[in-house]
């Protein structure tokens, strides 16, 4: 029974830690996506990385995100990025994001699914014209 419980112990921190990796690469992008940091993006991207702007109907490669960059550093120059974990399942992280330009705001949904402590898949849709309840 004892060797029963602490294999559920140990099984429940194991999940409790992904969640924490998890959370932990979602912070980092979002403090790279602030800056347009490359290299930092670059670094959590998987390899083979999908970036699915769903309002655009457009999905990027890792290159093409990357490429996006140039354009991203000036539409960011003095905003702020806000967000918070909406839930998590598995290996994918659902994410509430605040885009807060100096002349508008907007809320995003964007899931974040990793393998190996990189993202493999992201998907961002807009939600709402403002940054309410975020």
């Amino acid at each position: 029974m004892k060797t029963i419980q602490a294999m559920a112990a140990a099984v429940t921190m194991f999940a409790a830690l992904e969640a924490v990796a998890q959370e932990s690469v979602v912070d980092r992008w979002y403090d790279a996506l602030l800056v347009a940091d490359r290299a930092a993006l670059s670094e959590l991207l998987a390899r083979d990385a999908t970036i699915r702007l769903d309002d655009l109907g457009v999905t990027q490669t890792k290159e093409e995100f990357i490429a996006s960059m140039d354009e991203w550093q000036t539409a960011v120059k003095g905003a702020k990025i806000r967000h918070r974990v909406e839930s998590e399942m598995g290996d994918t992280v659902a994410v509430l994001a605040c885009y807060d330009f100096p002349n508008n705001d907007m809320t995003m949904r964007e899931t974040f699914t990793t393998k190996n402590g990189l993202i493999v898949a992201n998907t961002q849709m807009t939600i709402g014209e403002d940054c309410d309840g975020i």
